[in-house]
């Protein structure tokens, strides 16, 4: 009997995301014997912070990397775009399940879409990079930087704090919430944040018995793609978010990679597509790509005027 201690945290979808990936490991190791602990994060102790100050960045993230490396858990689940794009030594991705939706959604009072919102509209969103493209679609609302778990968000539509909210419509969808999008945005309107949509499960490297039991979890070409945004990102900023979007589809074996950085006024905006079979060539390519067409000026400018830490690597 294989007994492992899965480390998670508190949120009700963090906990459907570890639930998700026991089903999936249950369903292969019927006698898996499992002991779930639960941790705040940083992130979730600093609830009035600015979480585009916080993804991507370990404020989510570092709890749980630190129970494993002191060896209080041997795996955690993570949301993948949670994660630093430097792996922490010592720990490694041990499997990436097959993605979730990648799309964002918006969910505004009344049923309205984003064209039917009246001027001035209150349009909460957690995300520069969502704001950077929703401005480019109606410059005319007014974006409201928002916190909280996905219920906490909606709330504040229905008390009419808010107009509407942008969320990640696989974390709607994975809490039975799907009903709650007024409007599915495509991805060519508006592009999702690279590892939108996938999980991480991390383990110590050195657990190679374990990792190997996990590998058995992995869907490669979320893993593929996955990869191939992160390249991207780590290429074009390191510490903060930014507004970068990626999205990466696998098909016979090649990468098509299409990327993209915003302005925060909504213009302008750089988006590239870059094809492969490699993961880090594919992201690579994007990044060269994004940056000859003069997308480092858009990330230089806001390190400037938010005063974030972001390198534009050339």
């Amino acid at each position: 009997m294989l007994k492992v201690r899965v480390g998670t945290r508190t949120s009700v979808l963090a906990r459907w995301q570890t639930d998700h990936v026991l089903a999936l490991w249950r369903a292969l190791e019927p006698s898996l014997a499992v002991e779930v602990v639960a941790f705040s994060s940083v992130g979730d102790d600093m609830a009035e912070a600015p979480l585009e100050d916080m993804e991507g960045t370990g404020f989510f993230s570092s709890r749980l990397e630190r129970a494993l490396l002191e060896g209080a858990i041997d795996v955690a689940v993570h949301s993948y775009k949670d994660l630093p794009v430097a792996m922490t030594p010592g720990l490694t991705v041990a499997c990436v399940p097959r993605r979730g939706a990648v799309e964002d959604a918006l969910c505004a009072r009344d049923g309205l879409r984003l064209g039917e919102l009246p001027p001035g509209a209150r349009v909460g969103t957690s995300s520069l990079r969502r704001v950077a493209q929703l401005r480019a679609l109606r410059a005319d609302l007014e974006y409201v930087s928002i916190r909280g778990n996905v219920p906490t968000r909606l709330a504040r539509v229905e008390r009419r704090e808010l107009d509407a909210v942008v969320l990640a419509l696989a974390g709607i969808e994975r809490l039975g919430l799907g009903a709650r999008a007024t409007e599915v945005f495509a991805t060519e309107t508006v592009l999702p944040a690279p590892a939108q949509g996938a999980l991480a499960v991390q383990s110590r490297t050195a657990a190679r018995r374990l990792n190997a039991d996990l590998a058995r979890l992995d869907h490669a070409p979320t893993r593929h793609a996955v990869e191939a945004e992160r390249v991207l990102l780590h290429a074009l900023h390191g510490g903060c978010s930014v507004p970068v979007a990626a999205l990466a589809r696998v098909e016979r074996d090649r990468i098509r990679l299409e990327a993209g950085v915003f302005a925060l006024d909504g213009s302008p905006a750089f988006r590239v597509v870059s094809e492969g079979v490699s993961p880090e060539a594919t992201g690579a390519e994007a990044a060269r790509a994004l940056l000859g067409a003069g997308a480092g000026a858009v990330l230089e400018s806001l390190a400037r005027t938010r005063g974030v830490a972001v390198e534009a690597r050339r």
